[in-house]
């Protein structure tokens, strides 16, 4: 079982900066991909960023060039530097996992999710 946990969301001025981390990987399971989705109220879930074991990230087009995705492997963790946050970018943001299971399957594992809001 893989339980996923956000943290670092929270209040921040327009053009600031946040980093966001997921934690809960396991050392030692097969890993499809890691991704940030997000939910705005009143939207559909929208992917952020993903980011495959063995090819480049891709990013939604409302946030390239102001967030990154990465992995940290030795700390088992997942960050995603967001910069030059928006008004636009407040959501709830969750991480996400795909990772193959003992039945050879692929399963998708998500965190409870983390309150990011861009004001004044």
């Amino acid at each position: 079982q893989v339980q996923l946990v956000e943290s670092g969301g929270g209040l921040v001025q327009p053009g600031g900066s946040l980093r966001l981390s997921c934690t809960g990987f396991r050392s030692g399971i097969l890993l499809v991909a890691t991704g940030w989705y997000r939910q705005a109220p009143g939207k559909e879930r929208e992917l952020v960023a993903r980011l495959p074991r063995s090819s480049s990230a891709n990013y939604a087009d409302s946030v390239k060039g102001r967030f990154t995705i990465s992995r940290d492997t030795a700390k088992n963790t997942m960050y995603l530097q967001m910069n030059s946050l928006k008004p636009e970018d407040t959501a709830v943001y969750y991480c996400t996992a795909d990772i193959i299971g003992s039945d050879t399957r692929t399963h998708s594992y998500w965190g409870q999710g983390t309150q990011v809001t861009v004001s004044l």
